[in-house]
Formats: structure tokens, C-alpha cells, sequence
């Protein structure tokens, strides 16, 4: 089992400590959904909202997340990322948008954090954008469903 690294030996929270690490290529990609009433699951997927592009502010706002992990998640280590995209899937079947955070960098630590944290700010956006529609919204399964690179090697989650 991982020893939680972000504790001292006298269980103070610390940062981690990467200066001897080696700069490595690493990937994340995480994803959730928000689960919506028909009404608003129309507005979005017709561009109807009162507010605009639904979908489009909530790309920009996943993407500056992604880029502020640091500034929200404590212990995290601000990294210099090379790429962040995001991906929305309408999900009829059940009345959902389903979001895709993919981010990487070059650099001592993983961007798994920065995944995730861009998941959630862009549904976290769609329901805001929403809620003048309906307010009964809610956000679920996010989740980091792959990574590569550095010490740990890659990830891909079995959901």
C-alpha cells in the first residue's frame, strides 16, 4: 500500500518534495456528468439558454481550472501545462452531459489533480449557467479514468 506522502513524520501536512525528481511526459484524463431535467437538457443541446453557450463557457471555464489547480488544492504544486482540452457528450438515454478533462505537462509531478479539478469546474459551470431553469441539477461520477507517466506508471480506472 502508498504511504500518504503529504505528511511528515510528525503528521504535519506538508508539500511534496520534487526537486530530485526527473522532468517526465505525463497525462491525465478524468470525467463526470451532470445529470439535468428534460427542459434544461433542450436548452443545452439546442444553444437555447438566456445565458449563451452553455457548453463553451463551460469548456474556457474547465481550462482555466485546470490552470489554477494550485491556487484551490492546497498542497498541490502549480505546473507549467502543455495542453488542456475538454470533451461534452450528450447522453439522452440519460438525460446528461457527460464532461472529458484531458491535461499534460513535462514535468516533475502528475496532472491528475488538474483533471479533475477542470471536471468539476465545468460542471459546476454548466449548472450554474443552468440553474434559472431548473436548480434540481446534480453532478456525479467524476472520476480519473486514465494517466501515464512518472514513478507510479499509468492508470486506467475499471469504471
Amino acid at each position: 500500500m502508498n504511504e500518504m506522502n503529504h505528511f511528515d513524520a510528525a503528521g504535519n501536512a506538508i508539500m511534496v518534495d520534487v526537486s530530485e525528481k526527473f522532468l517526465t511526459e505525463r497525462a491525465a484524463v478524468a470525467s463526470g456528468k451532470i445529470f439535468v431535467g428534460a427542459e434544461v437538457y433542450r436548452a443545452i443541446e439546442s444553444g437555447a439558454s438566456k445565458k449563451g453557450d452553455v457548453l463553451g463557457v463551460a469548456r474556457v471555464a474547465g481550462i482555466m481550472a485546470a490552470k489554477k489547480t494550485s491556487d484551490v488544492i492546497p498542497l498541490c504544486h502549480p505546473l507549467p501545462l502543455s495542453h488542456c482540452s475538454l470533451e461534452f457528450e450528450m447522453l439522452p438515454e440519460e438525460s446528461a452531459v457527460k464532461v472529458s478533462a484531458t491535461v499534460k505537462t513535462t514535468w516533475k509531478t502528475g496532472v491528475e489533480m488538474e483533471a479533475l479539478h477542470s471536471v468539476s469546474v465545468a460542471l459546476l459551470t454548466i449548472y450554474d449557467m443552468c440553474k434559472a431553469i431548473d436548480k434540481s441539477m446534480t453532478l456525479g461520477e467524476i472520476h480519473l479514468e486514465f494517466k501515464s507517466g512518472g514513478k507510479s506508471g499509468d492508470f486506467v480506472s475499471g469504471l
